[in-house]
């Protein structure tokens, strides 16, 4: 009797035990978590013009590698292929995501990603990975246009 009842309690308990499921839901990140997690990965990584790594980025570079690292969304690499992708923003509309881009020179384009209260983060030759206000003189004085990906295919 006494090894029924032993067995009885250990099958009881490797049941107990193994009924007991732990469900989890998973929590999805929204457009500026993710962002904000390429952002922390790659903030202060210097600026290189053409790169495309962790060793440097240009512009661009930081914009593609962001999108891809964050939204797993494949975009053109250079910012003269960037400034005809997705759909025209109104100035002042931009969403989270979106591509804001600039001409500080005749000869060059630059362009960032909007990351929401009036900031954008984006690759800067002065300062490399960084975020910046738009009400910053100098890119206020420069921007040109925004673009959005997301949401727009």
């Amino acid at each position: 009797m006494k090894k029924f009842f032993l067995c009885s309690v250990i099958l009881l308990l490797l049941t107990a035990c193994g009924a007991k499921k732990t469900t989890t839901t998973k929590h999805s990140k929204t457009t500026k978590e993710k962002l904000a997690i390429v952002f922390k990965k790659y903030e202060h990584t210097p600026y290189r013009y053409g790169g495309t790594d962790s060793r440097g980025f240009d512009c661009s570079g930081f914009v593609q590698r962001a999108y891809l690292e964050a939204f797993n969304t494949h975009i053109p690499r250079t910012t003269r292929q960037l400034i005809s992708t997705g759909e025209k923003v109104v100035k002042n509309n931009y969403q989270i995501g979106d591509l804001l881009f600039f001409k500080p020179s005749k000869k060059y384009y630059h362009v960032g990603i909007y990351s929401g209260n009036n900031t954008f983060i984006h690759s800067a030759s002065s300062s490399g990975v960084t975020k910046t206000n738009l009400n910053n003189p100098y890119w206020k004085k420069y921007y040109l246009r925004a673009r959005r990906i997301l949401n727009a295919r």
